[in-house]
């Protein structure tokens, strides 16, 4: 019963939060990417949701992998329907420089934080920064594959994910409210290699945040071929994911969207599919909801916020070294700011970042950096494991 009601609730929220927004004006300044995590996060201190040996914790627990399984992947494809590929294929060498430092810009971070808190006393040291090397270089995917193949304790894993969570979640506030804006000061302004003044006044003119008309007959028609086409991709890539794997595996699943929703963008007929963008920010918005909702502040206490220092050191660190690194090579505000949050968060967290800056057009290089972190973020964490275990 708890978990049919929690489902109704994950369920029906975004629409509230689609509705405060586009009735109040102090909906529109907040965004609804703040307000869906503000309500999870509140839903989780007031501990309304079942947790540890509760009854239904277990029920709620496979509820909320389901959702943000299954959320994802379906947004990113009605995401990408309107994107320009041949755009984006002329921004590509920037693309590959904002993936290149920002990788180096984490390993930097993280190698530095090790020899600056490895006499603090935090247990597992060496694993805990091959968890965090994996989830500022992919996402949670990552961190948990590194957490199961280096043994690391339980408890432990969630102590840190949680404090991760309290570091990244004010950054993620930062930029989808104005802060984007100070990157862009710092960084050069040009917008994008292949955007024309006439094409950026075309993306500004643009509303990302347009529900108005969703439920029109023929528009809702449309949108729900977008809907069809994006779960048939989800579809293909989940029994690709099982050919290949013999299991569900989430980088397979999603590479296997993504390069079906770039070749659908090719067709004119998908790319002015109405609305598709704002029903892959409803799926957004259900999957902010949930990740927010899962939040555990009851696990710390003053000892465990070395972990804490250590992670703010981390997330700092590699945004100045990555700022310099960007600077270095002319990389605009906006590329370097999605193409961060996609390394730091992964690439669910993409949408949002592009929805609040107003520039889609670097929707797909974030997705991209995003998903090349996936694939490269195990591989870092084993070695950072194991070079910072020889020291």
């Amino acid at each position: 019963m708890v978990t049919t009601l929690t489902l109704i609730g994950y369920l029906i929220l975004p629409v509230l939060i689609i509705l405060i927004f586009n009735n109040f004006k102090w909906g529109k300044s907040i965004g609804t990417v703040i307000m869906a995590y503000a309500v999870g996060i509140v839903a989780a201190l007031l501990g309304i949701l079942p947790s540890g040996a509760e009854p239904g914790a277990e029920e709620l627990e496979s509820l909320q992998k389901t959702l943000m399984n299954v959320a994802v992947p379906l947004a990113i494809p009605l995401m990408l329907f309107n994107s320009d590929f041949k755009m984006w294929t002329k921004s590509l060498p920037k693309t590959i420089a904002v993936l290149i430092g920002g990788l180096i810009s984490v390993l930097l971070a993280i190698v530095s934080g090790y020899f600056l808190f490895r006499n603090s006393g935090i247990p597992q040291f060496d694993r805990v920064a091959a968890m965090m090397t994996g989830i500022y270089t992919g996402g949670t995917m990552n961190f948990s594959a590194l957490g199961s193949m280096l043994e690391v304790d339980p408890s432990l894993i969630t102590l840190t994910l949680t404090f991760e969570e309290i570091a990244t979640f004010p950054l993620i506030v930062f930029i989808v409210a104005g802060g984007y804006k100070f990157f862009r000061k710092l960084l050069p302004a040009k917008q994008s290699e292949s955007t024309t003044e006439d094409e950026m006044q075309d993306v500004k003119a643009e509303s990302f945040e347009n529900y108005h008309g969703m439920l029109k007959p023929k528009t809702f028609g449309k949108m729900m071929l977008g809907f069809l086409l994006s779960l048939g991709m989800l579809a293909i890539g989940a029994g690709l994911s099982l050919l290949i794997t013999g299991k569900l595996n989430e980088l397979v699943v999603i590479l296997t969207i993504t390069t079906l929703a770039i070749a659908a963008s090719f067709s004119p007929k998908v790319r002015n599919l109405p609305k598709t963008f704002e029903l892959g920010m409803f799926f957004i918005l259900i999957f902010s909801v949930v990740v927010a909702s899962k939040f555990d502040i009851h696990q710390i206490d003053r000892s465990s916020l070395k972990i804490l220092w250590f992670i703010l050191f981390v997330m700092i660190t590699s945004i100045v070294l990555h700022l310099i690194f960007c600077k270095i090579f002319k990389v605009e505000g906006d590329l370097f700011t999605v193409g961060h949050i996609s390394l730091l968060c992964s690439p669910p967290f993409v949408p949002p970042v592009v929805e609040a800056i107003g520039n889609r057009k670097v929707l797909l290089s974030g997705i991209v950096i995003g998903l090349a972190g996936y694939a490269a973020g195990n591989y870092l964490g084993v070695l950072i494991a194991w070079a910072l275990g020889v020291f």
